[in-house]
């Protein structure tokens, strides 16, 4: 997103974690009332390009949303939406997609209050990692001619009682509604959502061998000082990788072209 959209977003997210931030809001209810405003929109687009846009009052706009949602979602998530129209949007297809992030945060911020968002990043990542091993199952993902209820079937069996709820809902939504984008893209957007949670940036670390406890806490004190923030290591093994280890934090890799810093990180996991 840029200019106005992006200012958009950035005080929907505000009011969503002042929102969630009080008791009596239920976050992943919230989460599943955004999700379906995110489809309705998403498949009404005159509706979605009156309530973007900038000719129209924003008053106006709002009433609109309020009365369209008011019967069918909580107080909360019409207020929240109704704010979202009111807002300056560059394109009408931003506002869906600020509603979908809005809905993703939604269940993160829910993982996160019930103590385990750290297990929802961790199975968001190995269930990232499944896909990519295995071209059937990618393909049975992404096969546009199967049916949501199949491929909700399929995820059941894989994710049913073995992970989080947060986790279920969030792939579920991911493959059954994916809105152009990639499976891939779409788990690495929400590894890194659920990073922000706690302002951490992800560093994906690949390792000859399994790193022991220590060895995670020296590399995530290493990376933390070396970028300025805290960092989630999603850890990964693979025989294979040169020199014993490999980070990549964004679109950066650390490796042997970066002596220096995989010398200081190699010095610090080894204490």
């Amino acid at each position: 997103m840029n200019g106005a959209s992006r200012e958009a977003l950035a005080a929907a997210r505000e009011r969503l974690d002042a929102l969630t931030d009080s008791t009596s809001v239920n976050a992943g209810s919230l989460a599943d009332e955004l999700a379906a405003v995110t489809a309705l929109l998403d498949r009404e687009v005159s509706l979605r390009r009156v309530l973007t846009d900038p000719a129209q009052d924003a008053e106006a706009k709002a009433g609109l949303a309020q009365r369209l949602l008011g019967t069918q979602v909580s107080g909360p998530t019409a207020d929240l939406v109704a704010g979202m129209v009111r807002s300056r949007w560059s394109q009408s297809r931003d506002l869906v997609d600020a509603l979908e992030v809005l809905a993703d945060t939604a269940d993160l911020t829910a993982a996160q209050q019930a103590g385990k968002l750290d297990d929802v990043e961790d199975e968001l990542f190995r269930f990232g990692r499944i896909v990519s091993g295995s071209t059937e199952l990618r393909a049975a993902l992404t096969d546009r001619k199967a049916t949501t209820s199949a491929k909700g079937e399929l995820l059941r069996s894989l994710l049913g009682g073995r992970a989080q709820s947060a986790t279920e809902r969030l792939v579920a939504r991911l493959v059954t509604a994916p809105r152009g984008r990639s499976l891939e893209s779409g788990l690495e957007s929400l590894s890194k959502l659920a990073a922000e949670r706690r302002d951490r940036m992800v560093a994906i670390v690949t390792s000859a061998v399994p790193l022991s406890d220590p060895q995670k806490q020296r590399l995530g004190a290493a990376l933390a000082k070396l970028y300025g923030r805290k960092m989630h290591l999603n850890l990964d093994v693979d025989p294979e990788v040169l020199g014993g280890i490999r980070v990549q934090v964004g679109d950066e890799v650390i490796n042997g072209s970066l002596a220096d810093r995989i010398e200081d990180a190699s010095r610090r996991l080894a204490g």
